[in-house]
């Protein structure tokens, strides 16, 4: 489980970097810059989760898989953004974003987890 949680924590980084390049190019700047925060890792990191409840949930199509993971993802992006919040040390701001949930959770990122509770799927269970 400690492989799979510094996995998912690096993973984690990288995947948000090349987000946060994207909307940088699309925001028009050519340097692209993406960013991210070392409080992202462990929260990355607890993706690791997705192997044993994969084990539990593999017979089940994955169209459905994928929308147990969008919860799940959601459930500990708002726990953790709450937290931090509440510690004035949360380095997401969603509020001036459409479909916010207390600008900690953005209900059009769903097909984002969606798509990114697979690939860690795919790779967790590939890895022994």
């Amino acid at each position: 489980m400690k492989r799979n949680f510094l996995l998912c924590g690096s993973l984690g980084w990288c995947l948000e970097v090349f987000w946060t390049g994207l909307h940088a190019l699309m925001a028009g700047e050519p340097t692209m810059m993406g960013k991210t925060s070392l409080l992202m890792f462990p929260i990355y990191g607890c993706a690791a989760v997705i192997k044993p409840v994969y084990q539990k949930i593999s017979s089940i199509p994955v169209f459905f898989r994928g929308c147990i993971y969008t919860a799940g993802i959601f459930a500990a992006e708002f726990s953790s953004g709450s937290i931090l919040k509440y510690f004035n040390m949360c380095p997401w701001d969603y509020s001036r974003a459409p479909l916010h949930f207390k600008g900690i959770i953005r209900f059009d990122y769903a097909p984002v987890w969606f798509v990114t509770g697979l690939i860690f799927e795919k790779i967790l269970t590939k890895s022994s």
